[in-house]
């Protein structure tokens, strides 16, 4: 699959931002370091604080990408995960990914 221009939707910036991602039926299919490139640029452009990814309708992350998540903390934001499903939910808990990742039942 081609590389798209972007790999998020953003519905806000600023200190509090909020993504979600284009292709949430196939984030296998995310190069997971283009991703975390955009996400750093959409940081460093809106001297965002706080990054939220809605994942409403999102099926499965990809452990890759739920590795990426964790790591964004170094960039100096707080990251907060919007509507996963039950799974996700589940799949953080596991894995104790809940601990750097709130994790909020939103509507956006």
């Amino acid at each position: 699959m081609p590389r798209p221009t972007s790999y998020l939707n953003v519905y806000q910036t600023g200190k509090l931002t909020v993504v979600s991602f284009v292709s949430a039926d196939h984030l296998d299919q995310i190069v997971v370091s283009d991703c975390r490139t955009e996400i750093a640029e959409l940081i460093k452009a809106n001297g965002c604080e706080v990054l939220a990814f809605d994942l409403t309708g999102v099926k499965l992350v990809p452990s890759g990408m739920l590795g990426m998540l964790a790591s964004l903390g170094r960039l100096g934001v707080q990251v907060l995960i919007f509507n996963p499903s039950e799974e996700i939910r589940e799949v953080l808990e596991i894995t104790r990914l809940d601990s750097l990742l709130q994790v909020q039942k939103v509507d956006v």
